[in-house]
């Protein structure tokens, strides 16, 4: 065989291998790709004023919500997992023309009377189970929140409040959410802050708080209505130099004049966290810190007197 015959076996096989070591490195980088959007699998919400727009259906099991706050104001999702044969309808029915009367009336000075209004609650409300959601959500922030659900009816919701006291839920924040019995197949991310939440310890946490991308986890270690009707939760806040500890703190109980009213305190920007959850369940939600103070907060009343408020600093 001569030297040009050798010559051209040789580039052609050179070639081959080329050409099969592209096609091969394609598939694993393909590969790798489709790996990395399954564990970035997420459910989009966006918030553009008092809506939520997203999926009226999901499937059932540990899902991510990555929620998009577009709009001007403070706003968070919870879901409510409704009993059998009670809809949105009941909602708007049932539900909040009760809360709605007895805000009008705690909002007059009323309080007493107010609060004797929820007694008009149906039965059935109390059945509902609050499965967790993006704890508070500043403006133009987004929130990554994973959680798992059972099958069900749904309403997701946002209950802060405008500045003339009407709820966004009556402004259209209730949206119907079905989650079927077709498991996502997804899992839960692997957390490097873990923070237990309950009623004897408060808020508790373990981990190294520094500078960059966080997972949390939140356990509930118990659940029950504190004295405004609903459980407790975990924001994650960021304070400026301005902020006023005991405003914030006071903001946080909805069923007075002043709590979760539009605007919040000034100095305060919510980053989200996990929303009141079930006894016994873990909620994930994702945050990037940077030098500054911050506060992990439930939205109950007197949070720092039940260790619901605990206060840390990021340095460089």
């Amino acid at each position: 065989m001569n030297l040009v015959k050798q010559t051209k076996i040789l580039s052609l096989s050179i070639l081959i291998l080329f050409v099969f070591s592209c096609k091969t490195d394609k598939k694993e980088q393909n590969k790798i790709k489709k790996d990395i959007e399954k564990q970035q699998n997420y459910i989009e919400i966006i918030t553009r004023s008092m809506e939520f727009i997203c999926p009226d259906t999901i499937s059932s099991g540990w899902n991510t919500f990555k929620y998009y706050n577009l709009s001007n104001e403070t706003h968070f999702f919870l879901m409510d997992k409704y009993p059998e044969g009670k809809t949105i309808e009941n909602t708007l029915t049932d539900i909040a023309p009760t809360f709605e009367k007895g805000m009008d009336l705690i909002n007059e000075g009323k309080s007493q009377e107010g609060f004797a209004e929820f007694n008009n609650l149906p039965e059935w409300f109390f059945s509902v189970q609050f499965c967790g959601g993006s704890g508070l959500i500043g403006p133009k922030k987004t929130s990554t929140t994973t959680i798992k659900l059972d099958p069900g009816y749904y309403i997701m919701e946002c209950y802060v409040k405008m500045p003339n006291g009407k709820f966004h839920t009556s402004m259209g924040m209730a949206k119907p959410i079905i989650v079927t019995d077709k498991d996502s197949g997804n899992i839960p991310p692997t957390a490097d802050v873990n923070i237990s939440i309950s009623k004897n310890e408060g808020i508790t946490y373990t981990g190294n708080l520094s500078k960059g991308e966080h997972i949390f986890s939140v356990n509930f270690v118990d659940q029950g209505p504190h004295e405004h009707f609903v459980g407790h939760d975990v924001n994650l806040v960021k304070l400026d130099a301005n902020a006023d500890i005991e405003k914030l703190e006071a903001w946080m109980n909805w069923s007075t004049p002043f709590g979760l009213k539009t605007p919040v305190p000034a100095g305060v920007t919510f980053l989200g966290g996990v929303n009141e959850s079930p006894a016994g369940s873990v909620g994930y939600f994702k945050a990037t810190l940077t030098s500054g103070k911050y506060a992990f907060i439930s939205e109950v009343p007197n949070n720092k007197e039940k260790g619901m408020l605990k206060i840390f600093s990021i340095t460089e």
